[in-house]
């Protein structure tokens, strides 16, 4: 005769205490996770969903970073929120400049995060990626600093200075939101991802979002200076620099002179090389690009000159580039 077999379920084994990574990351995305949202927008055509990111949330009164590509001819904006709830959003302002846009949402006390000191980073240092890649809502990423001070070129042409480069694993979506130090600091905006690649991921810092977002809240864009030119680097011969006791090998062709702008009132004319803008060398158009800053407008600076193999000086009132024209 045979006994009835009985069957022992085992009780879980007692989990030990997390390892330290784990611990940090957990803390960072408990702190920052309900700061990140999701954004969803319609077409100005029709009133359909037609594209999604990330952004992040910056002060409890719903102001809200994400960017420039995510709401650029958007129609209506929504927020996704933390708790899955739906704030309508307004575009306070863009820059396509640095790829940021920032937003404002309706209602307030929300929960949100500190833009850190980007400056203050070291490569190999944990980044955590928080988005919504692919409409996945709060997905967390970990990685580290890959590299720092690299440039990116944005939208308008320009180069985007300091870029922060990391393996933190982005997706179509992530755009706009936040990489976070182990501190819970957001140390950088999720932007841009080399197709193809895997673990070449990049986010505009922190510290330039801290110099963008004031003149958004105020005007709407960031001011910069114009010289009214097109322009292409154009490289010197070694005598040439050696004559002219220059810094730089090249300089920018004037290969177009805007009618009415400041390169026009200063006497550029095509074919002129510009080597210096206020005592700075111009190698290339993004040097140029550099000087232009808002501290300039309605500054006279000198240029430096080669026309006709000579050196010749101008000077130049930098004025405020103006808005591009609506599409």
């Amino acid at each position: 005769m045979f006994g009835r077999k009985s069957t022992l379920v085992s009780a879980p084994r007692r989990r030990g205490p997390r390892d330290g990574f784990s611990e940090t990351v957990i803390r960072v995305v408990d702190a920052i996770g309900p700061a990140v949202i999701g954004v969803r927008r319609t077409s100005r055509a029709r009133d359909l969903y037609d594209g999604a990111g990330s952004g992040v949330i910056i002060s409890p009164d719903g102001y809200a970073l994400t960017n420039n590509h995510v709401v650029r001819g958007a129609g209506r904006i929504e927020a996704i929120l933390h708790d899955g709830s739906v704030a309508t959003a307004d575009v306070v302002g863009a820059d396509p400049d640095t790829d940021l846009a920032l937003l404002r949402l309706n209602g307030r006390g929300h929960a949100s995060a500190e833009l850190g000191d980007s400056d203050d980073l070291k490569v190999g240092e944990l980044a955590i990626a928080i988005g919504n890649p692919l409409g996945l809502q709060a997905t967390v990423t970990a990685g580290v600093i890959s590299a720092l001070r690299r440039t990116l070129r944005g939208e308008s042409g320009r180069l985007i200075e300091d870029v922060i480069q990391t393996d933190a694993a982005l997706n179509p979506g992530n755009s706009g939101g936040a990489l976070v130090d182990a501190h819970g600091a957001v140390v950088g905006i999720n932007t841009a991802i080399i197709g193809g690649a895997q673990g070449l991921c990049f986010a505009v810092p922190s510290n330039t979002a801290r110099l963008v977002v004031p003149e958004l809240m105020r005007d709407g864009r960031v001011a910069r200076g114009w010289l009214g030119i097109a322009g292409q680097t154009q490289g010197l011969s070694r005598a040439l620099v050696r004559r002219l006791d220059l810094n730089a090998e090249s300089g920018v062709l004037v290969v177009a002179v805007a009618s009415g702008g400041p390169g026009e009132a200063a006497g550029l004319v095509e074919g002129d090389v510009v080597l210096k803008l206020d005592g700075v060398p111009t190698a290339s158009v993004d040097a140029i690009h550099k000087v232009l800053t808002r501290e300039r407008i309605g500054r006279t600076v000198e240029l430096a000159v080669l026309r006709n193999g000579a050196l010749t000086k101008l000077k130049l009132a930098v004025t405020a580039r103006p808005e591009p024209k609506a599409a």
